[in-house]
């Protein structure tokens, strides 16, 4: 390589440096400023997605965690995720998750394309969900970014195969759940598990839990609610929901948007005095 080679080499690291940390930065802004709740909301309907298939649901059944202990499961997702989100990809935080995260899927035969599958829900249902119910439009930078902040994070956990172009990855994402999707009693089971965490953290009582469930399908896609093994809601019901999503949206829009940045979540149903990134997640059961 001569010196024009390498100098050209560098500039190609530097640029994809710069890039990556426009990518971090724009990120952390959309989750702790401008769409801090609807990002939260739409990763848990993110996860929520996940459930549809049998090969992933039934995974998470065997391990207890989302339906024995959901709180716990829903906090350590939630801390792994923001310690990276929020430290940066490469931050030695970030680092220790990442360890965290490859050491609980090491134990388990999973398929890249599951993981592929997980990964393009956490990039699009936060970009569909702001598309339908957000105070404004993404612009195309911000795609671009998240986009490219969690394919990096993808290539940071081993995911392999991982798609550089955006509609290639959504076409992946609909042929996945298209082949993948199917009636499970693990679909509805860690499903609900995870629904009540949400639905406590709204403080609602046990007697109204059926039309929590039914306000959650109806801002799931049908295919999706079949596959959970739910009752399809009603064009009357779905159009209701979606009414008051589009009020609160259009309330929004008439109101500042507070600079300051939301604090770090910190887990504390599970973890009242703090926790360390080591005891995240779930562990290979002792003899």
């Amino acid at each position: 390589m001569d010196a024009s080679d390498e100098s050209g080499a560098s500039l190609a690291i530097a640029r994809k440096s710069a890039d990556l940390l426009r990518a971090e930065a724009t990120a952390a802004r959309l989750y702790r400023i401008d769409f801090a709740w609807d990002i939260n909301k739409a990763l848990e309907f993110a996860l929520l997605r996940t459930y549809g298939a049998p090969g992933i649901s039934s995974l998470l059944d065997r391990t207890n965690e989302t339906v024995g202990r959901p709180q716990k499961r829903y906090d350590d997702t939630v801390l792994i995720v923001v310690e990276i989100l929020l430290n940066g990809l490469d931050s030695p935080r970030a680092t220790r998750a990442y360890k965290r995260l490859n050491d609980m899927h090491g134990r388990y035969r999973i398929a890249n394309d599951d993981f592929l599958y997980v990964l393009s829900t956490f990039i699009f249902s936060p970009i569909d969900w702001i598309a339908r119910y957000g105070r404004r439009e993404l612009t195309q930078a911000e795609i671009d970014d998240w986009f490219f902040f969690w394919r990096a994070f993808g290539e940071r956990m081993g995911i392999q195969n991982i798609f550089a172009d955006m509609a290639e990855f959504r076409a992946f994402q609909e042929n996945f759940e298209r082949t993948s999707y199917a009636p499970s009693p693990s679909n509805g089971k860690v499903a609900r598990g995870s629904m009540n965490v949400v639905l406590n953290g709204y403080f609602v009582p046990h007697f109204m839990r059926p039309l929590g469930y039914r306000i959650v399908m109806a801002l799931c896609a049908p295919h999706l609610v079949a596959a959970l093994g739910y009752r399809e809601p009603s064009r009357l019901f779905r159009g209701a929901v979606n009414f008051l999503m589009q009020c609160r949206r259009a309330f929004l829009r008439r109101v500042p948007l507070k600079r300051n940045p939301i604090p770090q979540y910190s887990g504390a149903k599970t973890y009242p005095e703090g926790y360390e990134i080591e005891e995240l997640g779930t562990f290979k059961a002792s003899r």
